[in-house]
C-alpha cells in the first residue's frame, strides 16, 4: 500500500470538494473532515483559505445554520440549555479540554441577517473558531464553541420535525439573565480570568447589556459591536488613500442602526475626535443613521433605544433613504441593515451624482441580504464607486475594466 503525504492528502481532498457544485455540500464535506481528521482540515483551510473561507464561514454558513437540523450528524461544540440551569459548572467540567483560551458563544437570536435561528446558530461559533485557528494560530483544543439554548421565537423552527433545540418560546427577563450569569460565572471558575469570551449574534437588546454588564469583570468582546467596527474603520482608512482627505473631511450615512451600525459609527467618531481633538459629540455630528423608521433625528429621541440616542441630530425627519442621501449629502454610504437590495439604483446614482468616487460599503450578510451587489454598485456608479462588502463577491467587468470588490467584514447585520 502506498504512503500518502499530507500534501497529497490535501490535493486529494481539494479535488473531492471541488466536485460538489452546491456550496452547502462543500460545507458538509468540510465539517465531516473536521470531525474525522482535524489536522488535515486545518491544513486544507490554511493552504486554500481564499477558496474555502466562503465555504466554512460566510456566506455558506448562513444556509448551514438555516438547515442545521436537517444536515445535523453529530454534535460539535457545547450546547447549554435551560435544562442545565444550576448545573452549568458541571457541564463545563465535562468538556474534554481543560486549557480553554477562547469561547465564542451565541444564543442564536440574530444569526447574520437571517434572524432567530435558535440553537441552529451553532454553525457560527464553530465557523468563527475555525478562523481563530486557521488565521490566528490558536490551538483548536483551546477553542470552545458554545450555544446557549433558551428557545426560539421562530415558528417555522418550532414546527420543524428536525429542529434540535428546545421547542419553546425564548426565555427573557430574569430567567434569561440568571442563566447567562450562571454561565459567565462558571466560565471564569473553570477556565480562569484570562479566558476570552466572544459574544456572537445576540440581539441588540441583549448584546449591549451583556457587554456593559460583564465588561468590567470578564475578558469579553462583542464581534458585532467592536470587531466589525475595527475592520470597517481599517477599510475606510484604506479607501481614503484613493478618494483623499481625512476621516473628518467626510460625511457618513448609515442604513441600519443596530449593533453593527452604531458600533462602527462610534469608532469612526472616536477616531475623528482623536485625530482632530474635536469633542466626541461634535465628531458624531458628521455621522447620520437611518433605521426602519427613517433618519434618526432629535424629534424622535424619546422613542429611541438608548444606543441610538447619541445619533439623534437636529434635522427634519426623512423617511426614504434616497431622500436622506440627497439631504445629508454623504461621501460614504454604509449598509448594516440586514435587508437585501436596499441600496437601489436610485440611491447609488444619487451617491454618484454627489461624489466623484462615492464610498459604498454594503456589509450585511449573507450575500442574499447585502444592500447591493458589487455589480450593481459598479454599474450604477459608472465604475466610480469604492465598494466593499461583508461577504465576498466575484470580480466585475464593466466597460472593459475588471473591478475586484473588497471585503471589509466577515459578518454584519
Amino acid at each position: 500500500m502506498n504512503y500518502f503525504t499530507t500534501t497529497h492528502q490535501v490535493k486529494k481532498m481539494m479535488y473531492s470538494i471541488r466536485q460538489y457544485q452546491v456550496p452547502l455540500q462543500k460545507y458538509m464535506a468540510m465539517m465531516d473532515l473536521q470531525e474525522l481528521n482535524e489536522r488535515l482540515f486545518y491544513k486544507l483551510l490554511i493552504d486554500n483559505v481564499e477558496e474555502l473561507l466562503p465555504v466554512v464561514y460566510t456566506p455558506t454558513v448562513g444556509e448551514a445554520c438555516q438547515k442545521y437540523g436537517s444536515i445535523f450528524r453529530r454534535p460539535q461544540g457545547l450546547f447549554i440549555s435551560l435544562k442545565e440551569k444550576g448545573k452549568i459548572h458541571e457541564v463545563l467540567r465535562n468538556w474534554p479540554q481543560r486549557d480553554i483560551q477562547v469561547i465564542v458563544v451565541t444564543d442564536g437570536e440574530r444569526i447574520l441577517g437571517l434572524g432567530d435561528l435558535g440553537c441552529q446558530g451553532m454553525g457560527i461559533p464553530i465557523g468563527k473558531l475555525s478562523l481563530y485557528t486557521a488565521l490566528g494560530g490558536v490551538r483548536p483544543s483551546a477553542c470552545l464553541p458554545v450555544t446557549i439554548d433558551v428557545g426560539t421565537n421562530n415558528e417555522q423552527l418550532l414546527n420543524d420535525e428536525f429542529y434540535i433545540g428546545l421547542r419553546r418560546r425564548r426565555a427573557t427577563g430574569q430567567e434569561y439573565a440568571e442563566l447567562m450569569h450562571e454561565f459567565m460565572s462558571a466560565v471564569k471558575q473553570n477556565y480562569g480570568e484570562k479566558v476570552l469570551i466572544q459574544f456572537e449574534d445576540f440581539a441588540n437588546h441583549n448584546a449591549f447589556d451583556l457587554l456593559a454588564k460583564y465588561g468590567t469583570t470578564h475578558l469579553v468582546f462583542n464581534d458585532d459591536i467592536q470587531g466589525t467596527a475595527s475592520v470597517v474603520l481599517a477599510g475606510l482608512v484604506a479607501a481614503l488613500k484613493v478618494v483623499g482627505g481625512t476621516l473628518a473631511d467626510h460625511r457618513f450615512l448609515f442604513l441600519g442602526a443596530g449593533e453593527a451600525g452604531t458600533g462602527i459609527a462610534e469608532l469612526i467618531a472616536l477616531e475623528i475626535s482623536k485625530q482632530t481633538n474635536m469633542p466626541l459629540e461634535e465628531a458624531r455630528k458628521k455621522i447620520s443613521l437611518v433605521d426602519s423608521k427613517g433618519l434618526i433625528v432629535k424629534s424622535r429621541i424619546d422613542s429611541l433605544q438608548h444606543f441610538k440616542k447619541p445619533w439623534a441630530h437636529d434635522h427634519e425627519p426623512i423617511k426614504k433613504l434616497v431622500d436622506a442621501v440627497n439631504g445629508i449629502k454623504p461621501t460614504v454610504l454604509i449598509g448594516t441593515s440586514g435587508v437585501g437590495r436596499t441600496f437601489t439604483k436610485e440611491v447609488v446614482e444619487a451617491m454618484a451624482a454627489l461624489n466623484e468616487k462615492p464610498i459604498i460599503f454594503s456589509l450585511s450578510n449573507p450575500t442574499s441580504q447585502s444592500e447591493c451587489t458589487a455589480e450593481e454598485a459598479y454599474t450604477w456608479s459608472e465604475g466610480r464607486a469604492i465598494f466593499a462588502s461583508g461577504s465576498p463577491f466575484d470580480p466585475v467587468e464593466y466597460k472593459g475594466r475588471v473591478f475586484v470588490p473588497g471585503q471589509v467584514v466577515h459578518k454584519v447585520v
